[in-house]
């Protein structure tokens, strides 16, 4: 199961962590933890190419977790980037309930 948190402060999504495999295929196979995967890493490049935005980024060397937090909540532009990323990820667990869970936390 990929657990996903989607870290929120006064209406706007402030960072990501994506724990967990989906175990919807084998290694290497897996439809699902692949288009997570893509969702995640390209939202965390497009934030680095596109904007001005800092990004705190923490991955494992060996997948299953990468954890993404902006340095500014309130720019427009970065905030355009977390809400596709979301709506991606909210598409792909309703077609993936089994796979994927959507949690949404205030960070500490």
């Amino acid at each position: 199961m990929i657990e996903v948190t989607l870290f929120q402060k006064g209406g706007s999504l402030t960072g990501f962590l994506f724990s967990g495999h989906a175990g919807a295929g084998e290694y290497g196979y897996d439809i699902v933890c692949s288009a997570v995967s893509a969702l995640a890493i390209n939202t965390a490049n497009a934030i680095e190419t596109f904007t001005d935005v800092p990004l705190e980024e923490e991955a494992a060397e060996d997948g299953g977790y990468l954890r993404c937090m902006l340095g500014d909540a309130d720019d427009r532009d970065a905030q355009l980037l977390m809400r596709a990323l979301e709506l991606g990820i909210r598409q792909l667990a309703q077609s993936y309930p089994e796979n994927i869970r959507i949690h949404c936390e205030t960070p500490a």
